[in-house]
């Protein structure tokens, strides 16, 4: 968890106080704290919840421990990363529909489509969107918040964030080339 949170802020998907990182172990996950700095994660900056019910170290763990028990109970991800990448972010904010269709080979052989999906941080709604926009795609944007990305393990669900934003990196000087 501490290699890949470093990874996203030192390439600037996320600010180091912002996003979480979670794995599933059986019937439990281990999910980043609210607030850690995930340029630092160690030890003190997780927290073991269970996925099928909440518990007293909910108060602790990240605002988005509702979504990833979303997303593990309705996919067969073991590793979820929640970034606030930039260009992701903006390609929501500019989307006339409620996906993004990437321009660059790599993204239409990866992703195919990025389902944009809605909901305010933490709420029923955002888990709602993320577990069913990532049943059937590998990862997904919460629109003017950021990406979910799931995989077998954090190294897959890291390739997605990053395959996430350079398509929507691609989309938008593309877009903006053409005005």
């Amino acid at each position: 968890m501490a290699k890949y949170g470093k990874k996203l802020v030192d390439h600037g998907l996320v600010e180091s106080n912002f996003g979480n990182i979670s794995v599933r172990i059986a019937d439990k996950m281990i999910i980043t704290r609210s607030g850690a700095a995930l340029d630092e994660i160690t030890e003190n900056s997780v927290v073991e919840v269970p996925i099928e019910r909440t518990s007293e170290l909910d108060k602790v763990a990240s605002t988005e421990t509702i979504v990833h028990r979303a997303i593990y109970r309705n996919t067969t991800a073991l590793a979820i990363l929640h970034a606030h990448c930039p260009y992701s972010v903006t390609q929501t904010l500019l989307a006339d529909s409620d996906n993004i269709i990437p321009l660059d080979s790599e993204g239409i052989h990866f992703l195919h489509e990025i389902p944009i999906f809605k909901g305010m941080m933490g709420t029923a709604e955002l888990a709602e969107g993320a577990a069913e926009a990532l049943s059937e795609h590998r990862g997904a944007i919460a629109y003017s918040h950021g990406t979910f990305a799931i995989g077998k393990t954090l190294t897959d669900a890291y390739i997605i964030t990053t395959q996430i934003e350079h398509s929507c990196r691609i989309k938008y000087l593309v877009d903006l080339a053409k005005k």
